[in-house]
């Protein structure tokens, strides 16, 4: 049997997050992976979670001992708080929550960027399914989690995408889930502003190279793909200690170097 290599994550090399829980949603690949794995490298103890309990399993085996994996279907009011509760009872809280969890447009059309179809021609189960995956999902876990933040404080960053793809022809049901999610995520921020606990909006700023790429796309269109890890510095930076107070901003991961400078500068 093949083992699996470790797994390694892009961090801001002197952050230090050691102490610091926290829970992915679609942890096991893609974007949710490549945070949770720049999240453990620089010291956090976090929790990946999926549909799949083997899969969420080996996915923290791989990301090392300071990560566990958990089934966990957003989608379902019941197993998000039995699975936020065991999340509580293995790390012992959670500082930070991240919003990850998402299926893309493969689950609806395999081909949707050489063939994309038009809204009419998707079947309602697959539009439901996306927007209850990333916006249900989004909702339901916030609302476990946040309540118990409210009195020692943590931090939410909601995964989002570009304002072009949300709007794209082809590209319904994904590009709503992603409007609606970021709809969701301002109006917590302003539900939450005075509190203990942030809320920030973080998206990759591109069509990254993930599972969500249809196997039949060209070769000059995967050149121009984003890595994953490029979500790494920006989340490892919003659980950190410089990233306290900060809410309600929406954060390019693309462009987050040139971002933190200005806001550098400006305070």
């Amino acid at each position: 049997m093949e083992v699996e290599a470790p797994i390694s994550g892009v961090a801001p090399a002197k952050t230090d997050l050691s102490g610091v829980r926290g829970l992915v949603t679609g942890g096991t690949s893609g974007l949710g992976l490549a945070m949770a794995a720049a999240l453990t490298q620089a010291g956090a103890r976090v929790a990946v979670t999926g549909r799949d309990r083997e899969r969420a399993e080996s996915t923290a085996a791989r990301l090392g001992g300071a990560a566990i994996g958990l089934a966990l279907d957003v989608r379902d009011d019941q197993l998000v708080r039995t699975g936020v509760e065991a999340v509580y009872e293995r790390l012992g809280g959670i500082d930070l929550l991240v919003c990850n969890a998402g299926i893309g447009m493969r689950s609806v059309n395999p081909r949707f960027l050489t063939h994309p179809q038009p809204f009419w021609e998707l079947t309602p189960a697959g539009f439901r399914d996306v927007l209850d995956t990333k916006v249900s999902g989004t909702f339901l876990v916030a609302r476990a989690v946040v309540p118990r933040m409210l009195t020692d404080g943590g931090r939410v960053v909601v995964i989002s995408m570009n304002e072009k793809t949300m709007t794209r022809s082809g590209f319904v049901p994904y590009g709503p889930s992603g409007a609606a999610v970021e709809a969701l995520a301002r109006v917590m921020a302003n539900d939450l502003a005075g509190s203990a606990v942030t809320v920030n909006i973080l998206l990759p700023g591109g069509a990254t190279a993930t599972g969500m790429i249809p196997e039949d796309t060209p070769p000059e269109a995967r050149a121009g793909l984003l890595d994953p890890a490029i979500m790494g510095p920006a989340i490892v930076w919003l659980a950190s200690v410089e990233a306290a107070g900060v809410h309600g901003e929406r954060i390019v991961a693309k462009d987050f170097d040139g971002w933190l400078a200005q806001r550098r500068a400006r305070d």
